[in-house]
């Protein structure tokens, strides 16, 4: 198995750039690519920001700030190990830039894709190495948020899947296998499916949007931060369990279920949504949110692990 030590992170948005902040931490030498020359400072800029926070997280081998390399064209690369692709969310952009990709790079190296709703095997077609392609998609930032969801296309190699899979453990990832290609994989099927029920409680003037962000930070998902529903819903059966609560609650569940509703996001509720939120905000801008945010999160993570949660 090829040795890793040259990542390249192909794309320098909000998600590349957090990739390229742990992958510097934990001792790689990364590769950033992406057209944009403007790109390089705001990469440069969020690592110097992100480094003591993974530092304090532990997951820094030096107290010194590592820099990047900056291209603005794949065709460039030399000596890569791992790719992590961060490209737009577009299967004809993904398409591309494997084709990209493959004219510069050995038949071994991984290619791992964030994407957060294509199918591994979709970005496969057209490829000349398919095996060797994956989705690895993150929660962001993924810098402090370490779930990881590993899921195969059709042609995918279980040496790949094992590659990615050690790899993403050596940057102190949590990884999951999602089992099953299905859009938006996993993680974010299950927030989607919360998030289709907080705009329909919007919608339908139940309740407010602050008080829906409320009843979920304040409420379950203090518990969500420490355990996922199945564990909790064992934890609400008592002493009889998960099994005392499906047999005695499973009934009340099952009626919610089917209360449930389904909104269409017109112009007009997306602009309801959009004041709520900016009541919510009360005037605090968007980068005091971040960094409250990401703190907040490096707490919870040492709380986690502390816990062993």
């Amino acid at each position: 198995m090829r040795e890793i030590r040259n990542v390249a992170v192909i794309g320098g948005g909000l998600i590349g750039m957090s990739w390229a902040g742990l992958f510097l931490a934990r001792g790689m030498n990364v590769t950033v690519v992406d057209p944009r020359q403007e790109a390089e400072k705001q990469l440069g800029e969020f690592v110097k920001n992100a480094w003591p926070l993974l530092s304090d997280l532990g997951l820094t081998l030096s107290e010194q700030v590592q820099e990047a390399d900056f291209l603005t064209d794949t065709a460039l690369l030399r000596d890569i190990d791992f790719v992590q692709e961060c490209g737009p969310e577009r299967i004809e952009v993904k398409c591309e830039i494997v084709a990209s990709l493959e004219s510069v790079l050995p038949a071994d190296v991984v290619i791992s894709s964030s994407t957060s709703s294509l199918k591994a095997s979709d970005i496969q077609c057209g490829a000349r190495h398919p095996e060797r392609i994956l989705v690895g998609h993150p929660m962001n930032p993924p810098h402090l948020v370490p779930m990881v969801e590993l899921v195969a296309g059709k042609q995918t190699s279980e040496q790949t899947m094992r590659t990615a899979d050690a790899f993403y453990r050596a940057m102190e990832r949590v990884t999951i296998r999602v089992k099953k290609e299905v859009v938006g994989h996993l993680a974010n099927r299950l927030t989607s499916a919360l998030y289709r029920e907080a705009v329909y409680l919007a919608a339908e003037g139940i309740a407010d949007i602050e008080d829906i962000d409320r009843a979920i930070s304040y409420g379950p998902g203090m518990r969500w931060a420490l355990m996922g529903p199945h564990l909790t819903y064992h934890l609400g059966g008592g002493a009889g369990g998960y099994r005392h609560y499906l047999d005695h609650l499973g009934p009340t569940q099952e009626a919610r279920w089917k209360e449930h509703g389904t909104v269409e996001l017109t112009e007009a509720l997306k602009e309801k949504l959009i004041a709520g939120v900016e009541r919510e905000l009360d005037s605090q801008d968007r980068e005091t949110l971040v960094q409250r945010r990401d703190q907040a999160l490096a707490k919870i993570f040492v709380l986690k692990k502390t816990y062993g949660f």
